[in-house]
């Protein structure tokens, strides 16, 4: 038995070859069990195999485990047991692989615009209340009606600014935007900033086209997110995952029911989507889930209990592997339910029990079989990888980023114009058209004042006549003026910061 059998992805042995087709790919799935029951591995396998059939993978490495399928496997005794057991020719090979890391640490940098994130994307990364939100939508607006190209958090800051120095017009055109409101916003951004999320937004922009490329020997290139650091920000992690998926589905053509599909989507960690998701949020994310298999995308939520999936997307999850649970507690008790009845039953066994009962590497499969219908579920042994069953070290990741195909793509951060470069141009302009303006009347009044009298030497005896007093000037600013100082104030505080910037999309685009 080997890794692929032409039809599919060979995931274990139970009474029979446990196969995942590849025209049932794209009917999304999930892997679920407690920690150090497998799931990571089980992932491996899969992302390995979706390759060696030539299909692109993304999937996020939450633990740094994952990293590991970019290196020749070592199979021990227990693996080499495994594979004779199932009778798995188990030949060791790396899989070709891109490392990502939005920090721009262990991976090439991935970064998004605000444009395109969006307020309702941000907002849930800022975790905003609803006043909050809808004057970060104002603000957005603003920047659109105004042409303020939103590219970066100092972007977003200087518009802010803008909208708060200009709260009482902008307040008669859009609604009441309050500036203490804005301030609660500003707050929020220097917290992502501080977590490191402000290298999130900026360019370049990354092409969907590089987190879909084949190698030169034609197998798929499977694109491992870094996530070791950035799941410490759950918000950013799950608000990423969610622009790459609505990108996705934006972006690609329709292709109907492929043969194959056109990229595999591992979500490691899902139920972070879907922790405290406002309606209109999770409504967007149900659509995506249920319209991006039609663009030839599968999509797989890896997570510890399928109950942290909301009924109406997993209803849409035809493909499902369970590791272990453990059933303790009353809520836990619940979730063991909820998961032996997302299954087929299977006369031979009490799916309930079965999945309290599963070792480390076993599973319970049911995949979706030709006609589309899911299979009765079965106690599988999962097969051993053929990459590393552990963490590539630093120097085998740096080795591999070294030749990459995208390398230099993305590595150096661009500051093209945008909002916070207009605006500040803007004060500029308007500082120098008060200046100018000031000059002017300075002039006109020297040239209205009337001449002075001749002064008489003291010798003559005559009177001396004083000179006219200069005109007192006003301490009230002019418009122009006051304006360009208004804005000075509102941008200058940012000049100087170094700039980050790249590209994502947004769920709010529909």
């Amino acid at each position: 038995m080997s890794d692929t059998d032409g039809d599919g992805v060979y995931l274990g042995q139970s009474t029979k070859a446990e196969t995942l087709l590849f025209r049932r790919t794209n009917r999304h799935g999930v892997v679920a069990g407690a920690t150090g029951t497998g799931k990571t591995v089980t992932l491996q396998i899969m992302a390995q195999g979706f390759s060696d059939a030539g299909i692109p993978v993304f999937a996020a490495d939450v633990k740094g485990d994952l990293s590991g399928i970019s290196q020749i496997g070592t199979p021990n005794e227990k693996l080499l047991a495994r594979a004779e057991q199932i009778g798995l020719n188990l030949v060791p090979e790396a899989g070709p692989t891109i490392f990502w890391d939005l920090f721009g640490r262990k991976g090439h940098p991935i970064r998004t615009t605000m444009s395109e994130v969006g307020p309702l994307l941000l907002a849930r990364m800022l975790e905003l209340n609803d006043v909050q939100e809808a004057v970060l939508s104002v603000t957005f607006r603003v920047a659109d009606d105004e042409g303020l190209l939103l590219l970066d958090i100092e972007d977003l800051r200087a518009v802010l600014a803008h909208v708060a120095e200009n709260a009482e017009e902008i307040g008669k055109r859009y609604g009441h935007v309050a500036p203490a409101t804005v301030a609660a916003i500003q707050r929020a951004l220097l917290q992502v900033e501080d977590q490191g999320g402000g290298g999130f937004f900026g360019e370049p922009a990354l092409q969907l086209s590089d987190l879909m490329r084949t190698s030169t020997d034609g197998r798929g290139m499977i694109s491992v997110l870094d996530a070791t650091t950035l799941i410490n920000s759950p918000r950013l992690y799950s608000t990423f995952l969610l622009w790459l998926m609505s990108e996705l589905f934006e972006q690609l053509p329709e292709v109907g029911d492929p043969d194959k599909p056109k990229l595999v989507f591992f979500f490691d960690e899902a139920h972070l989507l879907f922790r405290d998701t406002p309606k209109a949020l999770m409504e967007k994310v149900e659509q995506v889930v249920r319209l991006i298999r039609s663009k030839g995308v599968g999509i797989y939520f890896v997570t510890q209990n399928p109950a942290d999936i909301p009924d109406s997307v997993l209803a849409q999850l035809g493909n499902r592997i369970q590791h272990a649970l453990r059933a303790y507690t009353p809520s836990e008790q619940r979730g063991l339910r909820a998961a032996s009845e997302s299954f087929r039953p299977n006369p031979d066994f009490d799916t309930a029990t079965a999945i309290q009962e599963l070792g480390v590497g076993e599973a319970l499969v049911s995949t979706l079989d030709e006609k589309g219908a899911p299979t009765v579920v079965q106690k599988t042994l999962i097969r051993p990888p053929a990459s590393r069953l552990g963490p590539a070290t630093d120097a085998e990741r740096a080795a591999v980023m070294a030749a990459s195909p995208v390398k230099g793509l993305y590595d150096t951060p661009a500051n093209r114009e945008s909002a916070h470069e207009l605006l500040q141009k803007r004060a500029n302009e308007a500082v120098a058209a008060a200046k100018a303006a000031e000059a002017e009347e300075g002039r006109r009044q020297e040239r209205d004042a009337p001449a002075p009298s001749r002064s008489r030497s003291s010798s003559s005896g005559a009177p001396r006549t004083r000179a006219p007093a200069a005109p007192r000037r006003s301490n009230r600013q002019s418009t122009a003026e006051a304006f360009g100082k208004s804005v000075a104030r509102s941008i200058g505080s940012q000049v100087g910061r170094a700039l980050v910037r790249g590209i994502l999309g947004s769920l709010t685009r529909r």
